[in-house]
């Protein structure tokens, strides 16, 4: 059986974007700007050994060509900087999504998980490591439970959010239709909380990623861009570490403009959505 729901709440919003050559313009300003700032520093601060924008460019290109760095290529780093990445997020929304609908699913399970996730979210990354350095021990286990923390939280809380979003005149009329609780959980409160999964999403990737940098420069890793980064300090590579550091920059940028807009409009068109009410649980 199908259950078909019309979502009569009032539309979610997000704000407009400007069209694609204003980004460009915009970006091609700033990035004018950072160059001649960067350029003039470079060139005022005496004793100092900040890379001009020209060595920094020249040293990008050398690394994308396959020159080494620290002993590997560029390549190798942000490869292994990914895949941790990657498989710490993962942990994090798997578990944080279970979490979230146990949560809402039992109000003794929701008085434990909520309180705990609201006390440990706003714990820096940093503070994490030296548990996960006592519990795993140097290298990419601890790295990567190091990620996961910095990002179940928000998924936790955003998953509980979206649940309790959705209208309970939608279950009801759903329940009145005939609707089995699978049917019900897959076919509104799902898309019902996708709004504000997608912000917990948004966010604990964000915060994995920055945890990740954090992780590779103290974890014991001895691959990565965290790690590339710390250790230009020893050798004074410092357009390395600045080419480093853009590269960072802009994976951050495409994963939120390149992937997680074009999911909110995806997903705005496709359910149309935009829920508020309830403090319901589902059984």
């Amino acid at each position: 059986m199908t259950v078909t729901l019309a979502y009569l709440s009032v539309p979610y919003r997000v704000s407009t974007m400007p069209n694609g050559g204003t980004i460009i313009l915009r970006s091609a300003l700033f990035l004018l700007i950072f160059w001649i700032i960067t350029a003039f520093a470079a060139q005022t601060l005496h004793g100092i050994p900040l890379p001009t924008p020209g060595q920094t460019f020249l040293r990008g290109i050398e690394l994308f060509s396959g020159s080494l760095f620290l002993q590997h290529s560029i390549y190798t780093h942000l490869g292994y900087s990914l895949y941790r990445w990657a498989l710490g997020s993962l942990i994090a929304v798997l578990i944080g999504s279970i979490l979230g609908f146990v949560a809402t699913s039992h109000i003794k399970a929701e008085r434990i998980i909520l309180p705990l996730s609201a006390f440990f979210q706003p714990v820096p990354s940093l503070a994490w490591i030296p548990l996960a350095i006592l519990l795993l021990g140097l290298g990419t286990r601890s790295t990567i439970f190091i990620i996961f923390l910095a990002g179940v939280f928000p998924i936790i809380i955003n998953v509980v959010a979206g649940i309790k979003s959705v209208p309970s005149s939608l279950l009801r009329a759903a329940a009145m239709l005939g609707a089995s609780p699978q049917i019900i959980f897959w076919k509104v409160l799902v898309p019902g909380a996708l709004p504000h999964t997608l912000s917990g999403l948004r966010t604990s990737l964000a915060n994995s990623w920055r945890a990740l940098i954090a992780a590779e420069m103290v974890g014991g890793t001895d691959l990565g861009l965290g790690y590339a980064i710390l250790q230009c300090r020893w050798s004074l590579d410092y357009p390395s570490a600045f080419v480093a550091i853009f590269i960072i920059a802009l994976i951050g940028l495409i994963i939120e403009r390149g992937v997680f807009r074009k999911i909110e409009l995806r997903t705005i068109k496709v359910w149309g959505m935009g829920n508020q009410g309830g403090d319901q649980c589902w059984s």
